[in-house]
């Protein structure tokens, strides 16, 4: 079996989908396995240890296309600008795709019905459910991980003040207070390294275990006064709330809002709109140089002004609505997506073939497009809603 790995097109992308040690495990286990020329180098892994690793370097992207059984990619296929073609017009009938497609997202509706009609079986690493023998294939688990951590920093490097208290010569300078709203993967790790940096932190989150975990973690927990039964959906993620609920929750947050140097925004409910949580007039609220960052902008994001993949200040408050975090953290984030990706490879193998089980529930929540057809009920959920 020939395993393909591209270069990201996606600009700014500096993740790849494979390391080298990744392609050692692949070669280990018999599989042959084609890098595209320098697809490494923004994560810091470079041709040399590709091939030290038993992988051939390709020239040539629509050599890889061509060639393979399985693609291996970070982000959904894009047009790329180079062959003036779309990186799944570069596909064949029969190849599987394994990647980040976010097949309900609007923006890639036609990209996942074109799959369907190229014949390409595709699987979406955002479908993998959080289950635990799908522990070590949860790639969003890992992102959300550096995008806690690495989203932290760029916020309290956007501060005009120390983060810890710091004693000095002429007086004590207080630490900071920070607030993490949505205690998921993402909001616990950066609850951690707010901590790490001497912060202050507080954490909301509508359901209660979420809420117990920040506490262990440390932080001080503001309680929304959100009943159980409405807060918590299938497998622990959260529910969309009823309008009522959520402006008593917007309420209750206003109150903490106005003294908090940096709010960490993470909460999302799965398939949905991120939940509007931080209104225009809180922002107003908020002190001079205090800073928000909101990693759920790829779903339309928890405060209703910030930029989406951008930085802006409003109302002198700065506003990080960066989309790819853990892009920016690309060896530890490459490091880990690599090894989810071949954790799921080596679980989709047997006897040199892909074999997908309809009865499992990874394949279930994660399988896109299957012989011609769009699969992923998420994406048929939406193109319905959407008229698609």
């Amino acid at each position: 079996m020939i395993i393909g790995v591209p270069r990201e097109i996606m600009p700014g992308e500096r993740r790849v989908a494979a390391s080298p040690e990744t392609v050692a495990k692949m070669v280990q286990d018999g599989l042959t396995v084609l890098v595209e020329k320098q697809a490494g180098e923004g994560a810091y892994y470079h041709d040399p240890e590709y091939v030290a690793a038993g992988a051939e370097i390709v020239d040539d992207i629509c050599d890889i296309y061509d060639r393979s059984n399985v693609i291996l990619k970070v982000k959904e296929p894009l047009f790329n600008q180079e062959k003036n073609k779309h990186e799944v017009d570069m596909m064949h009938e029969g190849q599987t795709l394994i990647t980040f497609i976010h097949p309900a997202a609007p923006v890639n509706h036609q990209m996942v019905k074109n799959l369907a009609a190229q014949g390409v079986t595709s699987i979406t690493l955002d479908g993998i459910p959080r289950i635990t023998r799908a522990q070590t294939m949860d790639a969003l688990t890992s992102m959300s991980t550096c995008a806690g951590y690495k989203g932290m920093l760029i916020a309290a490097n956007e501060l005009p003040s120390f983060a810890p208290q710091i004693f000095t010569a002429v007086g004590m300078i207080k630490p900071i207070n920070v607030l993490v709203i949505g205690a998921g993967v993402g909001g616990l790790q950066a609850i951690a390294t707010a901590k790490r940096l001497g912060a202050i932190v507080h954490a909301a989150d509508i359901r209660p275990a979420a809420a117990e975990q920040a506490m262990s973690l440390g932080s001080k927990v503001i309680d929304l006064n959100i009943p159980a039964d409405e807060a918590i959906g299938e497998g622990g993620y959260a529910l969309a709330l009823k309008p009522q609920r959520l402006e008593e929750e917007r309420k209750i947050l206003a109150e903490h809002v106005k003294n908090m140097d940096i709010i960490f925004l993470s909460a999302l409910v799965p398939g949905k709109l991120a939940p509007t949580l931080i209104t225009e007039e809180m922002v107003k609220s908020m002190k001079p140089g205090s800073a928000i960052v909101d990693i759920s902008i790829d779903q339309g994001g928890n405060c209703a002004i910030t930029p989406p993949g951008t930085i802006e200040v409003k109302h002198h408050v700065t506003l990080i609505g960066i989309k790819n975090i853990p892009g920016l953290l690309p060896t530890s984030s490459t490091w880990m997506f690599s090894q989810n990706v071949y954790n799921l490879l080596k679980y989709l193998i047997k006897d040199d073939q892909i074999y997908l089980d309809m009865d499992d529930p990874i394949i279930q929540s994660s399988l896109t497009t299957y012989k011609g057809q769009v699969v992923h009920q998420g994406a048929l959920e939406a193109f319905a809603e959407l008229g698609h």
